[in-house]
């Protein structure tokens, strides 16, 4: 077939022309490795959050109104902490943090706020500038600073900064917010979904806390900066964390695998080639590493692992037999080579599946893993047995030392032994068992159902207090010290009880139509459960409530909102224009911008919604009260924009396991076919995957693991992997019976690739399994459920296989004791195709 000769091609030189191979493989190897200094970062929420309408609605809102979302402004908060931040002595410590962070060019302070300023401006009001406020507030007595705190009680200004534990009588509050705006360009001051990993004002951020720190009190200082910092560094931190613990654990079992140090140097070495190989083409494509790619080095670790294994093995079976370099080297990849490109084939179909994802992250992880498994294929299957034979000629000329040459799971061995479980299952009751396996498969199947979707910015920072036995790591490993989660953490707790989180709607509309704002005043009528409510009407704020204001302290404003408004509910139904053009001349100039676009045709509305309301449940509201206007109108703000991506991020994981199951069993059905001429086999393939599969998702729901951005990807990818253990048994098995009977070919098969399969799988598991320790939660999830799924492969193919295997023989030979013959002497029935037994003699063995 034309298979074979492109295969006797492969061999012929690997076999003799090793040091021309190797040389190749170098020179692509320098390639790579210019595109390593490509490489760049993405880190954040923002990447997930591309072309989804509620984040595109939420990038309008900071594009087009007022100064605080201007692109070249950005915001630092102040976050003070104690006992009473409403002291005069904590005030004057809020008041010379904003001084000391005016007085600093570098940090382009445009301006600063605080309810220290307003408490300030209460004692004297004629103290504009920082420096009189603090001269108010030193002059001022304990019992004059409690009667200006008393006396703004009322004053949404103050309270608004103040945490929900603020009391009127004791003028007593344990937290307050103060505000530092930076003129930076590029700042902005929104951000969408989340922050990236990188920003302008990190330098200034991280820079003000140095300063901020020498006034005394507990100050912390937040802002996008500071969180894209946390962003950027937390990768760095868990590669250098789980990097080496991974290498400590691959080399562990790789010596115990290998047992010679130059097997064990060739392998290492080929893992080294395609991590430079893959990464190298990061670079060179352009495509950045983000928090998901953390997860392709230990991903292209485990297939790159079981391949050089099983090379290995493979190849000392054979030279047991008696066969010299050459010929057992030709042996063992004319049936690797197809074993490898099949595993090679499914996992990047397991890969590529994510593909069907709206999320650009996600895509990118799927491309980046596919390429780096065919590049994986490459140097396992080609240079790696190339090397193999230059050493092991050198070996025979030179004194090299040389250990254990044995295979894993030889005959006699107790690991040979232990692995023949499924195979006496399999001697007794096939069917039954098969069953039993399927019935409890689709049992973790229903029982995952309900497993939890989740998308927060959290997922992507590192936890808010980390582990004592990373800390205690010496340099370089130790992380650094983390802030942001603590601080929103705190912020949630103290400032978010009653006021809650805000739903925002986005409407584009012409602004001076009559009828405009008597739809936004209507649309908070009797709200949703979810919103913050008075009277039956939704605490909002406005265009509206911006008018409403300003009429109560401006008499002129306030007559001339009246005789345009014809129903007499305080809103405007006429002459709009002269309405804006007089609110943008007024004091109120600032308030009207951040609800009004400059060219009036598109509005923001912000309600308050409920602290205890549930993303699921602020979304269908939002969406909910943004029909009630005329079209056009978006609901947005962070809550929706995440439970969005959630959304994606679950429908892509359905989608990504339905073409990565059907794709799969597609290619393994062509692939036996045109190989093997046994279809049949693709089904009997992908048996044990699908318990593999049932079963992660049952642990998912088991250990409550949601989907997320990292997990979503973990069933087509259980696919991807776990097909690397069945097809490796099924191949080896249907070499064997063509020369053997039915349960001695599967008890060699068992032995022979059981062996190299379970090297494999310890290897790899506790190679993935430490991104338990990355700082990032979501990571150590997936590390987790990887190694579950490598895991839970490995036994459904020595457990479950080998009855599949039986029942399908029982199909498609007449007789088990009998050899089945070669597909170009005589094809065994399959699905119709004529039956036929050969008797097959290779060396005297029948």
């Amino acid at each position: 077939m034309d298979y074979q000769r492109l295969i006797d091609w492969t061999d012929d030189h690997i076999v003799h022309s090793s040091g021309k191979v190797i040389i190749a493989f170098l020179l692509v190897t320098s390639v790579f490795a210019v595109g390593l200094g490509n490489v760049s970062t993405e880190a954040g929420t923002e990447q997930f959050a591309s072309d989804i309408p509620a984040n595109n609605a939420l990038e309008a809102i900071n594009d087009e109104f007022g100064s605080s979302f201007s692109e070249d402004t950005g915001t630092t908060q102040l976050v003070q902490r104690g006992d009473n931040v409403l002291t005069r002595e904590e005030l004057l410590h809020m008041l010379r943090a904003q001084e000391r962070l005016q007085d600093k060019e570098d940090l382009r302070v445009s301006g600063t706020s605080s309810a220290a300023s307003v408490v300030a401006q209460t004692l004297d009001p004629s103290a504009t500038t920082v420096e009189e406020q603090i001269d108010a507030v030193e002059s001022a007595t304990p019992t004059q600073v409690r009667q200006a705190v008393r006396q703004n009680a009322d004053n949404p200004a103050f309270t608004g900064t103040l945490s929900n534990d603020f009391n009127r009588k004791s003028a007593s509050a344990s937290a307050t917010i103060g505000v530092v705006t930076h003129q930076v360009p590029g700042a902005g001051g929104g951000g969408g979904a989340g922050q990236s990993g990188s920003s302008p004002l990190t330098d200034i951020q991280l820079n003000s806390q140095r300063i901020v720190d020498t006034v005394g009190g507990d100050i912390t200082v937040f802002g996008s900066g500071i969180t894209a910092d946390e962003f950027g560094s937390v990768i760095t931190d868990s590669l250098l964390i789980v990097t080496p613990a991974a290498v400590l654990f691959i080399v562990f079992f790789l010596v115990v695998a290998y047992r010679d140090l130059l097997d064990l140097l060739l392998g290492s070495f080929a893992l080294l080639m395609a991590i430079i190989w893959t990464f190298g083409f990061l670079g060179l494509a352009g495509i950045p590493f983000s928090q998901m790619m953390i997860a392709v080095p230990p991903l292209l670790l485990a297939v790159g692992i079981d391949f050089g294994i099983h090379a290995i093995n493979r190849y000392r079976e054979d030279r047991q037999t008696g066969l010299g370099i050459d010929e057992a080297m030709r042996e063992a990849t004319d049936q690797l080579l197809v074993a490898f490109f099949i595993v090679t084939g499914t996992t990047v179909i397991g890969f590529l599946s994510n593909l069907a994802s709206d999320l650009a992250p996600i895509k990118d992880f799927g491309v980046v893993a596919a390429v780096g498994i065919i590049f994986t294929f490459l140097i396992f299957g080609v240079f790696l047995p190339a090397a193999k034979v230059w050493l092991d000629r050198r070996a025979e000329k030179y004194p090299i030392p040389v250990f254990s040459q044995s295979p894993l799971g030889a005959e006699g061995s107790r690991l040979g032994e232990v692995l023949r479980g499924g195979v006496v299952v399999a001697k007794y009751a096939p069917l039954a068992f098969l069953v039993v396996a399927l019935v409890a498969s689709a049992g973790a199947g229903w029982y995952a159902k309900d497993v939890d979707t989740s998308f927060t910015q959290e997922d992507f920072l590192p936890p808010e207090e980390v582990p004592g036995y990373l800390q205690d790591l010496p340099e370089p490993f130790a992380p650094d010290d983390y802030s942001v989660v603590a601080t929103l953490n705190f912020l949630e707790e103290k400032f978010q009880t009653t006021q809650g989180g805000s739903v925002t709607i986005y409407y584009e509309t012409p602004m001076e139509r009559d009828t405009a704002l008597e739809e936004i005043y209507r649309a908070g009528e009797d709200p949703p459960e979810s919103f913050v409510s008075d009277n039956r009407r939704a605490d909002s704020q406005s265009i509206v409530t911006v008018i409403q204001s300003q009429a109560e302290r401006d008499p002129e404003f306030r007559r001339l909102v009246q005789r345009n408004d014809l129903n007499g509910n305080g809103v405007p139904d006429q002459n709009l224009g002269k309405i804006y053009d007089y609110l943008l001349d007024s004091p109120a100039e600032d308030q009207a911008e951040s609800y009004l676009s400059d060219d009036r045709r598109s509005t923001r509305v912000d309600y308050s919604v409920s602290a205890d309301a549930s993303q699921e449940e602020i979304t269908q509201d939002g969406r909910m009260v943004a029909d009630r206007f005329r079209g056009g109108a978006v609901a947005t703000g962070s809550t929706i924009v995440f439970k969005a991506i959630s959304d994606l991020i679950f429908e892509s994981a359905l989608v990504s396991l339905g073409i990565a199951l059907g794709a799969t069993v597609i290619f393994l059905i062509l692939i036996y076919w045109v190989l093997e001429g046994l279809p049949s086999l693709g089904i009997v393939n992908t048996v044990p995957i699908a318990v593999a599969v049932a079963f992660v998702a049952g642990t998912m729901r088991f250990l409550n693991i949601p989907f997320n951005a990292f997990t979503a990807t973990i069933l087509s990818l259980t696919i991807g992997l776990g097909i690397d253990y069945s097809v490796h048994i099924v191949h080896r098995f249907i070499d064997e019976r063509r020369e053997y009977d039915l349960f001695t070919a599967l008890d060699r098969t068992v032995r022979g690739t059981g062996g190299a399969l379970a090297g494999s799988m310890l290897t790899t598991a506790f190679g993935i399994g430490v991104l338990v320790l990355a700082l990032l939660s979501v990571l150590g999830q997936f590390g987790v459920l990887t190694a579950l799924s490598i895991v839970y492969s490995f036994f459904a193919s020595l457990l479950v296989l080998p009855s599949a295997l039986v029942v399908w023989d029982r199909f498609v030979n007449d007789d088990p004791d009998v050899p089945m013959g070669h597909p170009n002497e005589s094809t065994p029935r399959d699905d119709g195709a004529p039956s036929g037994q050969t008797v097959v003699t290779d060396g005297g063995r029948e």
